[in-house]
C-alpha cells in the first residue's frame, strides 16, 4: 500500500501544507492550515470509480493508466513546525 504524507509549513507568509514539492494555498494560521491537511488526508482515503487518468511525470513525458477506485493509499498528516 503507498502512503502519503501531506507536511504542514511555513509558505508566502502564512501557512501551508504540501505533498512532495506541491503547496496547497495559503492560510493565514497555522491552525487553519493543520485543519486543512488533515481534510485532504482523509479524503484521499475515500474510494471513487475505476476510471482512465492522464497524467505527465517530472520528466515530462505523459502516462495512461486506469486508476482503481478502492486502491487508495494510506494518508498522514506531518505537522514537525512549531508556530510562534
Amino acid at each position: 500500500m503507498t502512503k502519503v504524507t501531506y507536511e504542514v509549513v511555513e509558505h508566502d507568509g502564512g501557512w501551508a501544507y504540501r505533498l512532495g514539492q506541491t503547496y496547497s494555498e495559503t492560510f493565514p494560521t497555522h491552525a487553519d492550515a493543520l485543519a486543512a491537511a488533515r481534510i485532504a488526508a482523509a479524503e484521499q482515503q475515500v474510494a471513487g470509480k475505476t476510471e482512465g487518468i492522464e497524467y505527465e511525470d517530472a520528466s515530462g513525458q505523459w502516462h495512461d493508466e486506469v486508476s482503481q477506485g478502492d486502491d487508495r493509499p494510506q494518508t498522514d498528516v506531518s505537522d514537525e513546525t512549531k508556530p510562534d
